[in-house]
């Protein structure tokens, strides 16, 4: 990879004492990268708890579930305008910029990094399925592992043919989005009830949901294994999204964006362009949703298009945030905890699986459906406060997270070496 002045790149790691295929050490590492994902990691937490804690339909419609008075309302319309969408597009962008760094530095030790990448996706494919059905079935690491062993094809294109082939990967989902209508009228009265059920369930299904969650772990780990297995479909709705959101993020770390080192007329843009258009372009379509009265084709079709569209947009202006942040030099002390949850993002996100799990489902404390949006948004800062606190300990002691270390160490099928001297 050469370095130009019109494309800077981010710093490569001296090869010349490296024989073998290896993690990427701390070294080589790009702060600016490791704040992004610890920050966008975070975000994600703040929508996934809606559904930890409810019905998957109260993420999509707020009147379908729960307490819906004014402060709960504005919470989910805060959360829909800033978070939903645009915090998972980043994580999705960094995934691209890892493989793209993975790669090169592999191809520069030994000369090969396809064996290497694909037998790391298929690690990950294997990890989302256990996560998945084990805990939790909003799972995205079998969505990533599938769509990182196309992108690899990819890898090596210019910056501008990625974000071509990623704006047509993109509008796929969208044509999909705006063909719902369409689409609906042609589907099997059981194919339509299912997707009503999904929007706007009855009350008997809320209530065989909270049955199966507050029950034993072998009783909604049934449920939980339906659930996970019925969105795996949804592969074909949202994998072309994510693929586009990867070749996106391998664009921007080519030319330099991720690594903090473009002008701070850029971010600037960044902020300008994504709050001021992409925010009151998501706050228009939650305005149709409303003056539809929540009808499941508004909101699920030509309603949604606003937010995924939008989404896009104003990820760019949270990347110009943290990257002006970075290269300021604000905060320093925050972009350092930030840092130390994006280095340990696999470990942190199973653990938000695992501490949420055992809140809201019966083999922990069994609150499924009885925590508002209020109750969820102060268990999210308490849990972004402990990994915050923990994760720069953690990294003290240890060279990796526990489950990087794992997945590195069966990645190069050698063991890695774990705690610090």
């Amino acid at each position: 990879m050469t370095t130009t002045d019109a494309t800077p790149q981010p710093p490569s790691v001296p090869m010349a004492s490296i024989a073998a295929a290896a993690p990427v050490t701390e070294t080589g590492r790009i702060e600016s990268i490791d704040v992004l994902r610890g920050f966008a990691l975070l975000g994600v937490l703040l929508m996934n708890m809606q559904a930890f804690a409810m019905p998957f339909s109260a993420y999509m419609n707020p009147t379908s579930y729960g307490n819906n008075d004014a402060v709960n309302f504005a919470l989910w319309c805060v959360n829909h305008v800033l978070a939903d969408g645009k915090f998972i597009t980043i994580f999705s962008m960094l995934f691209g910029a890892g493989v793209v760094l993975m790669t090169t530095r592999a191809r520069e030790r030994t000369g090969k990094s396809a064996w290497l990448h694909y037998r790391r996706m298929l690690w990950l494919m294997l990890f989302g399925v256990l996560h998945g059905v084990l805990l939790w079935y909003g799972d995205i690491l079998f969505l990533y592992g599938v769509c990182g062993l196309l992108i690899y094809l990819l890898r090596r294109l210019r910056p501008l043919l990625l974000l071509i082939i990623a704006g047509v990967l993109f509008c796929v989902t969208g044509l999909f989005l705006l063909g719902m209508e369409s689409f609906v009228g042609k589907m099997s009265a059981k194919d339509l009830a299912g997707i009503k059920q999904m929007w706007s369930p009855t009350a008997e299904w809320l209530a065989g949901q909270e049955e199966a969650y507050r029950g034993s772990y072998m009783v909604h780990l049934s449920e939980r294994a339906k659930a996970w297995a019925s969105m795996l479909p949804m592969l074909v709705f949202f994998g072309w999204r994510i693929a586009a959101n990867m070749l996106i993020g391998m664009a921007l770390f080519k030319t330099g964006v991720l690594s903090a080192a473009r002008s701070k007329r850029l971010y600037i843009g960044f902020i300008v362009v994504g709050f001021g258009v992409g925010v009151p372009m998501v706050a228009f379509g939650v305005h149709r949703q409303v003056s539809s009265e929540w009808d499941m084709v508004a909101g699920m079709g030509i309603g949604a298009v606003f937010n995924y569209v939008g989404s896009m947009i104003v990820a760019f202006g949270w990347i110009g945030v943290v990257m002006l942040m970075c290269q300021s030099g604000w905060l320093t002390g925050l972009q350092r905890r930030l840092a130390a949850v994006g280095r340990m993002a696999f470990t942190n996100y199973i653990m938000h699986s695992v501490i949420c799990t055992t809140i809201f489902y019966g083999h922990g404390l069994g609150y499924f459906g009885k925590v508002d949006r209020t109750g969820q948004l102060l268990i999210v800062v308490l849990i972004a406060a402990f990994q915050l606190l923990y994760s720069p300990l953690w990294l003290r002691r240890f060279r990796f997270g526990p489950l990087e270390w794992l997945w590195r160490t069966l990645t190069y099928w050698r063991r890695t070496p774990f705690a610090r001297a």
